[in-house]
């Protein structure tokens, strides 16, 4: 038997916010219950390991990130492996439904170098959970904001390797077929932002939550009501390649200039050709000559990709080819 069970909160998900690094896991009522039997997950990789769900809720060290869609855990694991848990509020599909499902994301997963591979993952009567690779080095949301709060920002170089990963991972989705199976979308991501790119030791970068919207949907209580109405949602929410490609270009506004606010997008179409002069300071890393060149380049990608009209937005496959072309011309 699980000996924890809780009833109400001790601390609310809302103290730490989505990029929190903090947190212990058994302060939580809404995600953890009692179970009578232990339950094994089911793999989604071949010679996986094999997990149980007691080993991975008393092995949960810490809360990484909260959202209305669910909760995601640090996991230790007996053998010093780490992972990472998303468990689900509410799930939109049945039972098995959502285990065919993880297993065709998996599939596509496990299969592409730039986006985060899941090992396996459970749908109990109370708890629905997916669990992935652990990135130490953490989110691009982690790196961003702990370079603007003084500790080491990322470089050009290192921001143009992360951009090059994202567009791929990106690609690489948009381009599965068939399409569509069973009446789920298998070629959009659906919620491409900074806090869903893990990055790497070497600063590649893969993307997480390939296709959950698809799986869960979104609870707000009246916390997250209050959060939302107070702040800007700067990601686009609809299930089309189209918000894909928007979302990667607000990704690379905030790369760029820390852009997290629609309202500055008119006045930075505005006042393009003053920032390309070197009149407006707009880039939040220093950089010149071939650098400030590519950054400028990546800047009109940004741009087109944000466009407020969706047909005008490119295909990602076509601003895979001109970051590519851009990189290679520029060596």
């Amino acid at each position: 038997m699980l000996s924890r069970a809780f009833t109400k909160p001790k601390r609310s998900f809302k103290e730490y916010g989505e990029n929190s690094r903090s947190g212990s896991i058994s302060e939580y009522d809404d995600c953890i219950v009692g179970f009578i039997d232990d339950l094994p997950l089911i793999p989604c990789e071949n010679n996986g390991p094999s997990l149980s769900l007691k080993e991975v809720l008393r092995t949960s060290v810490s809360v990484m990130g909260e959202n209305a869609r669910g909760l995601t855990e640090k996991v230790v694991l007996s053998n010093a492996r780490l992972c990472t848990l998303k468990r689900f509020r509410k799930v939109i599909v049945r039972k098995s439904e959502f285990g065919r499902r993880v297993e065709k994301l998996a599939q596509v997963c496990n299969n592409c170098d730039y986006l985060v591979p899941i090992t396996a993952y459970l749908y109990a009567k109370r708890i629905k959970l997916v669990v992935s690779d652990y990135y130490p080095m953490g989110s691009l949301a982690d790196l961003l904001s702990g370079g603007r709060r003084g500790q080491t920002a990322l470089n050009w170089n290192e921001r143009v390797i992360i951009i090059e990963s994202i567009a791929r991972a990106i690609s690489f989705i948009h381009g599965q077929s068939p399409e569509t199976v069973k009446n789920m979308k298998m070629n959009i991501h659906g919620n491409i932002k900074s806090s869903n790119i893990m990055i790497n030791i070497d600063l590649t970068a893969r993307l997480s939550d390939y296709g959950f919207v698809q799986l869960a949907d979104c609870v707000e209580d009246c916390d997250t009501k209050e959060k939302r109405a107070t702040t800007h949602n700067i990601y686009c929410e609809n299930l089309s390649q189209k918000s894909d490609v928007f979302n990667f270009g607000m990704v690379l506004l905030d790369m760029l200039a820390g852009v997290q606010d629609l309202s500055y997008m008119d006045c930075i179409v505005k006042l393009e050709e003053s920032i390309k002069q070197g009149d407006i300071p707009f880039f939040e890393f220093h950089m010149k000559g071939k650098e400030r060149k590519q950054a400028l380049k990546v800047l009109e990608i940004a741009l087109a990709c944000t466009s407020s009209l969706p047909e005008t937005r490119p295909s990602i496959h076509q601003i895979l080819f001109d970051l590519t072309h851009l990189l290679k011309t520029s060596k």
